[in-house]
């Protein structure tokens, strides 16, 4: 899954100029009644997007529903990107015995007469050095121990593997597992490289431009990719195909969730991330019945080339429009949702929004004053969050992605716990949403590290032999890590102030990227220890555990504005007030 959803520069937190009823009222000569405004006591209601969704057009209509669908379909495709994890999987490999007339890579793996050429370890036969011959009268059938000097060890000069669908056996990878794990490496690499790109095309051409551009981007290098004739070919190309096309998912994130009322915007993000790790599921299917790794390429890119009719039948964020002043479109697409959802859209609110004035509310910007970093300095407060959150991200993916890539190790059946590990996400995801709104953002995420890092630790001391058990254990630390991911954002986003908060979200998220650059990493440590990657796990989700505990909880608390808001969450005044209007 792809954890990283980047800004979106329209969104309804940022500082953008509002215009009210009252604003427009007056600038037509009319005068409101004054018994009303005793009666209301309040300051009138800015008029902006979120506010005709919540009064007027309808929050979640049918063509909100529509939207999401579509998107949704979108997001489940783009769940199969991560089909390296099967093309480039572990395979099972050992020295090849020419000795023996063993003259192929793939062969029988496991003869009644390996163990005479080939020496044991622990886990089975060694992988990456044989027996010193001293002779060459053997057979496939026949190879006796005599053939061997059974004191001596040398490397492997050729390899059998036990299959042919990864591009280990098809590339001769043998004993390269550091090499084989580059893959997801790259992969990870390409879509840190993906977020500038895509929010650059989404902020300057719109958010269906750079859903479409990606999606058809996946499809045709991922197509490509399947025709590799070497090992530096298919990396490449996994690079350009995750750079150019892994931010489909966050392109239909932000269209879905701008296109929603307030009321809707999170169960709406939960809904696309879960059709994202749905279509993980279906990838993890696919690879297990058509096992060749270049079929499964193809399977799952040749999809994204329908997707180009998106530019004509999904409609573009209404939020992008007004911010780009596009009110031409923008009102057209303004009285399409009111028709489709049965609503009506008055004409005074339709002049506030789409006809922007000088009659506003500005905020002074202490970042513009004082400068970003000195005001990061003068206040310990921001400081501390600065150095707290990135570790908070790049600890969830690390362990996130860690835990999916491993989860292939578990057993013989890795396809099986491949899709179980990306099924129980799922769940994960909705309970966030429903703890984080009860027991507060703050516990929610350090629950769910400290526990994900008891089930990792576990892990490695539970003996092999209690297979059900290990699985269990090791599904539970996945569905607690996925509950830390779906809070993370939201929790992040509360923390800062909304003139800083797009800045350091982002440069959360993009050192939070690191971590999932080194989770492909992970499967090669266990060369030295087999729970090598899951003490890594836990010990990183203890610490950044720890660290969540030093920030206060954000819960009931108002979005802060200013750098004066945000170091007061947690105090009584940052507590959201409600007022009691008078009769």
């Amino acid at each position: 899954m792809s954890i990283d959803i980047e800004c979106s520069s329209s969104s309804s937190n940022d500082m953008t100029e509002k215009r009210t009823l009252s604003d427009v009222d007056k600038q037509h000569g009319k005068e409101t009644n004054k018994d009303e405004d005793e009666k209301e006591n309040v300051t009138p209601q800015p008029i902006d997007l979120d506010y005709l969704l919540a009064n007027e057009l309808g929050q979640f209509g049918w063509f909100q529903l529509r939207n999401v669908l579509l998107l949704a379909l979108l997001t489940l495709f783009g769940g199969t990107s991560s089909e390296y994890i099967f093309s480039a999987a572990a395979t099972p490999h050992r020295c090849r015995i020419p000795e023996c007339s063993e003259g192929e890579k793939l062969h029988e793996f496991n003869p009644q007469w390996i163990n005479n050429a080939i020496p044991e370890t622990s886990s089975g036969f060694a992988s990456c050095e044989r027996y010193a011959p001293v002779g060459t009268n053997g057979s496939l059938d026949y190879c006796p121990a005599n053939l061997f000097d059974q004191s001596n060890t040398v490397a492997c000069e050729g390899f059998v593997y036990a299959n042919n669908n990864t591009v280990v056996y098809e590339f001769d990878l043998g004993c390269n597992e550091w090499l084989r794990a580059f893959a997801g490496t790259i992969q990870s690499l390409g879509t840190l490289l993906a977020l500038p790109i895509t929010g650059f095309i989404s902020d300057r051409f719109g958010r269906r431009i750079a859903l479409v551009i990606s999606i058809v981007s996946q499809g045709l290098f991922g197509f490509i990719r399947a025709f590799s004739v070497s090992y530096t070919m298919y990396l490449i190309l996994q690079i350009v195909q995750t750079t150019f096309g892994s931010g489909a998912f966050s392109s239909a994130f932000i269209l879905a969730t701008e296109l929603v009322g307030p009321k809707y915007r999170v169960i709406t993000g939960v809904t696309l991330t879960s059709m994202f790790t749905l279509g993980e599921v279906l990838l993890g299917g696919t690879a297990w019945l058509i096992p060749p790794w270049r079929y499964v390429i193809m399977v799952t890119t040749i999809p994204c080339f329908f997707f180009v009719v998106y530019y004509w039948i999904i409609t573009e964020s209404v939020r992008w429009l007004l911010s780009t002043k596009k009110y031409t479109e923008a009102k057209k697409i303004l009285h399409t949702i009111a028709r489709v959802n049965k609503t009506q859209i008055s004409e005074k609110s339709l002049e506030v929004i789409l006809n922007p004035s000088q009659l506003t509310i500005t905020k002074s910007n202490n970042a513009d004053s004082l400068g970003l970093v000195r005001t990061i300095i003068r206040s310990p407060i921001l400081l501390r969050r600065i150095c707290t959150t990135p570790l908070w991200w790049m600890t969830m993916t690390f362990v996130y992605y860690g835990l999916s890539i491993n989860s292939t190790s578990l057993s013989d059946t890795m396809h099986l716990n491949y899709m179980l590990t990306s099924f129980v996400s799922i769940p994960g995801f909705y309970s966030s949403a429903f703890f984080s709104n009860t027991i507060g953002r703050k516990f929610t995420v350090a629950v769910g590290f400290f526990i994900s890092a008891a089930c990792n630790i576990s892990f490695v001391f539970i003996p092999r032999d209690f297979a059900i058990l290990r699985l269990i254990v090791y599904l539970l630390g996945k569905f607690f890590i996925s509950s830390v991911a779906s809070t993370l954002y939201i929790y992040t986003s509360e923390l800062y102030p909304t003139e800083y908060r797009h800045t350091f979200l982002g440069f959360s998220s993009m050192i939070g990227r690191i971590g999932s650059i080194f989770a492909p990493l992970t499967p090669a440590l266990m060369i030295y220890y087999h729970g090598l990657p899951s003490l890594l796990f836990g010990g990183m989700g203890v610490v950044a555990g720890l660290l969540v505990l030093t920030q206060p909880e954000t819960l009931g608390c108002n979005m802060p504005d200013t750098l004066a808001e945000a170091e007061a969450i947690g105090k009584p005044e940052s507590k959201i007030k409600t007022t009691r209007l008078s009769t």
